[in-house]
């Protein structure tokens, strides 16, 4: 078709495509039934682009690798690397640039490169499809498609673009990756509302999404990153990423310290200045001495490294962690923001009651795993032979469908239409004899009638050739009731149609959430075929069937153990309100009696941000959503101070999971780009894995609360000593060398030791932390300025003393590093039961990194103190037994004393209100 040229500028379709006819859309994107000529799609590629999703700009290695010493305490360090080149001494500056250096790659190498969530999103476009050019059909890269194309799909496709359709037979689509609904679309070329959801815009294909049956033919009205894939995209690629609590707490720690050592700082220069008359260098080296001492710049490096421990804990639990950070922040969660379809429910159509006139039959077993019986209202299994009315209905469902499942190597799966295989399960289960019938002939499933129907041939003892045929229909019960005349009785025979009592039990299993479907049949002697006009009327109603997507059995008691923890759990689904209301009742997120306050998508479109704000925690049941809907509800959390966990496996997910403060993606059945846009993905689709995640996190938490109490008393006594020398006017007892030297092996050996403590119990019944706290509480900086103390007056003693007995500054300087490695040791005893008194054997058990650490710490230190290669880079010096005797003693005494105290900062903390979270509650009775 030749384009006139007034019309070559770019043919948009209208906004609702599926509100108008087919032809309407054809004139307006300015095409036709046969397409466009390949000179005119060439002409419209040139002009719009291909059909794919933009690729985002990645920072390059470099900017990742700078970002990892944004950080204020390295900003001080780095100045001091500066001053030491401009003075000269080069050992000094090649110590302190190897320790920035080393802090930021621990943190890159560690968490690795993030790849793009679009990167997914673009996998999910078709790589080829049949396309009408010239009036002639062939296969085209999908690339290639542009806004006026006419395409074919059929069963097993992906669809390549945006397209309203134009035909159809027996069209359906899973579009449960984008719409999160469980069940596959009926598509045809009939127009909708304007105001129609995705879900609900039955003419329309959206790219990335899969038919499941028959076949269609279409115009494509959008392409890359104007379809609704792409307008995910643009939804992920504008989430700004949040900080994580801990790193909000933290930078916040950095900010304190370095005001703290600013300000000391030049209280100490002044003081050298005009109180001492120290010159200009000795000021510069005490001052870096200083900054050196006071800066744990251990601190990023242990934080990384308890987290990484934490992603491996995570990975044995089926949680692959691509952002460290995420596993702290789930154990700060909140809020757990869950899709239904494939996260919470298994997104394998299960039958799970069958109604006839008779009796009600209950099925057991959930998924496309055939195991299971059927059961009699005495919980019976229920024999075909002994209840004809089953033996009907199981045979005419096993009959009317042509999916069937498969076994694979790790599960069962369905090949067809989902609710079909469903039907197939169910024939299994009752031990249906589908396999000695042949079809003679069908009407398939279209959705303007509603039903498929078969024409069978069953082998029987009763008619001389020993066949019988018969009619059998599945499908709507409105539909199958309207073309039945009667019903089967308790004996086998029929009885008058009772319509009334059928559609009252339709409600009921309707109301529970659950997918009916009806059976019907009429005998066929003598016919040879059938079509749609023959199934007008005379059928006997078998029963009805209820199907639904059945909740993970494990996910019940995940989410009865995250209310224990004090954590909400919403569901947020792109589902009706009934299913959602009824799963979520089943869940335990609703209320099994009463009513259920849940929120629709036109609700939610009809609130604006400040009334959603009001209601969205009261709210725990979220249905026909789309992804827009999705991030307001996580913003409106968030604006609640919340910290939110997204959880899903369709590609609309992934723009809540990219905005939330941890994203949880589903590996086994989760689309690429959700677990692209995922912190975490759980390798085994289990839900439960995520409060296991959270129990973690909490610990985690805990293990780096108690490393940095640990950690800052090593940069508070150093501080302290190098203050204490400026004020008494005499040489530095430590250098910035010796400073880091200590600083970094204590970081690397002893904080280890807490990093890999075990959780302590009742750790999932308490509240979550607020995400304003700190982490370090008012009782925590009172032990920490207590040891800073205590280990700084020890190890000024030290100094002292050693220095007045030798007269050599070396075996004094040395003596003291000795006694801050020794004194720390003595602390860590003591923060390994933070909130109990460490007089007890169990300070020594229970954790065997504890002497693994003490033994490399030990063998640094000498290393330190004896190999010539050190003592030429530290200005360190071997020391004799008399050395190793005082530090040991002091050691014990730093210990006894931080007991003490412990005792005191408890009885006081004990006459005031418990802080949450303050220190670790349980360590009292926690078998360390």
């Amino acid at each position: 078709m030749n384009i006139p040229e007034t019309d070559r500028s770019r043919a948009e379709a209208p906004a609702a495509s599926w509100a108008i006819t087919g032809g309407e859309v054809l004139r307006a994107v300015a095409s036709g039934p046969e397409g466009l000529t390949e000179g005119e799609s060439e002409s419209r590629l040139a002009r719009d682009g291909r059909n794919e999703l933009p690729t985002p700009p990645e920072p390059s290695v470099f900017k990742r690798l700078l970002a990892h010493y944004a950080d204020v305490l390295i900003y001080i360090l780095i100045v001091a690397a500066v001053l030491k080149a401009i003075r000269g001494d080069w050992v000094d500056f090649t110590v302190i640039a190897v320790v920035i250096v080393a802090t930021g790659l621990i943190g890159f190498i560690q968490e690795g490169r993030a790849a793009s969530a679009l990167a997914g999103l673009r996998k999910m476009q078709s790589l080829s499809a049949q396309v009408r050019r010239d009036g002639t059909w062939g296969v085209v890269d999908s690339a290639t498609i542009v806004v006026g194309d006419v395409v074919r799909v059929r069963s097993g496709d992906r669809v390549p673009a945006d397209v309203r359709l134009l035909t159809s037979g027996r069209l359906q689509v899973d579009e449960s990756a984008l719409t999160g609904e469980s069940v596959a679309a009926d598509k045809s070329d009939e127009i909708v509302a304007a105001d129609a959801g995705i879900g609900d815009r039955t003419s329309m294909l959206f790219s990335g999404t899969i038919v499941t049956a028959g076949n269609g033919e279409g115009v494509v009205v959008a392409t890359g990153r104007d379809t609704e894939i792409g307008r995910i995209s643009v939804l992920v690629s504008e989430q700004d990423q949040m900080d994580t609590p801990l790193a909000r707490q933290l930078a916040h720690l950095g900010k304190q310290l370095s005001i703290l050592i600013g300000v000391l700082a030049v209280v100490m220069l002044l003081i050298g200045w005009f109180v001492h008359g120290l010159d200009v260098d000795e000021l510069i080296s005490a001052a870096i001495g200083f900054a050196v001492a006071a800066v744990p710049e251990g601190l990023p490096a242990l934080v990384t490294i308890t987290l990484a421990l934490g992603v491996q804990q995570m990975a044995k639990r089926h949680a692959i962690t691509r952002k460290m950070e995420a596993v702290e922040t789930l154990g700060s969660t909140t809020t757990i923001c869950s899709d239904k379809t494939g996260t919470l429910t298994q997104n394998e159509m299960t039958a799970r009651t069958v109604v006839t006139a008779v009796s009600t039959y209950t099925v057991e077993g959930t998924g496309y795993d055939p195991v299971g019986r059927v059961v009699n209202s005495d919980g019976q299994t229920a024999d075909l032979a002994v209840h004809p009315d089953l033996s009907d209905l199981v045979l005419a469902a096993g009959l009317t469908n042509d999916a069937h499942v498969e076994q694979t190597e790790d599960r069962w799966r369905v090949v067809g239409v989902p609710t079909e295989g469903a039907l197939d399960v169910l024939a299994a289960k009752a031990g249906a004899a589908t396999g000695a019938v042949t079809r003679v002939g069908a009407v398939p499933f279209e959705s303007t009638h509603k039903f498929a129907a078969t024409l069978d041939e069953l082998p029987t003892g009763s008619t001389p050739d020993g066949v019988t045929r018969f009619v059998h229909v599945v499908g709507a019960p409105d539909r199958l009731l309207d073309r039945a005349d009667t019903e089967r009785s308790a004996d086998g025979g029929t009885a008058p149609l009772n319509r009334a009592a059928w559609e009252e039990r339709i409600d009921a299993l309707s109301a529970k959430g659950l997918r009916v479907l009806a059976a019907a049949t009429r005998p066929a002697d003598g016919v040879d075929n059938i079509v749609l006009g023959d199934l007008d009327g005379g059928l006997t109603f078998l029963g009805i069937i209820g199907i639904v997507d059945p909740p993970r059995p494990e996910a019940t008691a995940a989410i009865a153990e995250a209310h224990a923890a004090g954590i909400r759990v919403k569901m947020i689904t792109g589902d009706h309100r009934g299913t959602a209301t009824a799963i979520a009742r089943e869940l335990g997120i609703a209320p099994a009696e009463g009513e259920v306050l849940a929120l629709t998508g036109a609700d939610l479109q009809a609130m604006d941000d400040d009334e959603l704000r009001r209601v969205v925690r009261d709210v725990d049941v979220y249905a026909r959503t789309s992804p827009e809907h999705k991030l307001r509800i996580v913003r409106a959390l968030q604006s609640h101070g919340e910290v939110v966990a997204m959880t899903g496996d369709g590609v609309n997910d992934a723009p809540s999971i990219t905005l939330a403060d941890v994203g949880v993606a589903m590996g086994i059945k989760g689309t690429e780009a959700t677990k692209e846009a995922a912190d975490i993905v759980l390798a085994d689709d289990n839900f439960a894995t995520i409060e296991r995640a959270v129990e973690e996190g909490r610990r985690i938490y805990d293990n780096i609360r108690k490393s940095v109490v640990f950690l800052l008393p090593t940069n508070g006594a150093q501080a302290l000593v190098i203050i204490a020398a400026v004020l008494a006017g005499i040489a530095l007892p430590l250098s910035p060398v010796q400073i880091l030297w200590i600083n970094l092996v204590t970081a690397l050996t002893l904080s280890l030791t807490l990093a890999r403590e075990p959780a302590e119990p009742g750790i999932m019944r308490r509240m979550p932390r607020s995400a304003t706290e700190q982490v370090l509480s008012s009782r925590a900086i009172a032990v920490v300025l207590t040891a800073s103390v205590v280990i700084g007056v020890a190890t000024f003693v030290v100094y002292l003393l050693e220095r007045d007995r030798t007269g050599d500054y070396a075996v004094a300087q040395t003596s003291a590093v000795l006694m801050l490695a020794l004194g720390q040791l003595a602390f860590l005893l003591n923060c390994r039961l933070l909130n109990g008194s460490a007089f007890t054997v169990r300070v020594l058990t229970g954790n065997r990194n504890l002497w693994i650490s003490a033994g490399l710490l030990m063998a640094l230190q000498i290393m330190f103190t004896y190999a010539p290669f050190m003592n030429d880079w530290f200005d360190s010096t071997p020391i004799g037994f008399h050395s190793w005797a005082l530090t040991a003693g002091l050691a014990v005494g730093v210990f006894v004393v931080m007991e003490g105290a412990k005792a005191v900062i408890r009885r006081i903390g004990n006459r005031t209100p418990r802080e949450q979270g303050a220190l670790p509650a349980g360590n009292a009775t926690h078998r360390a």
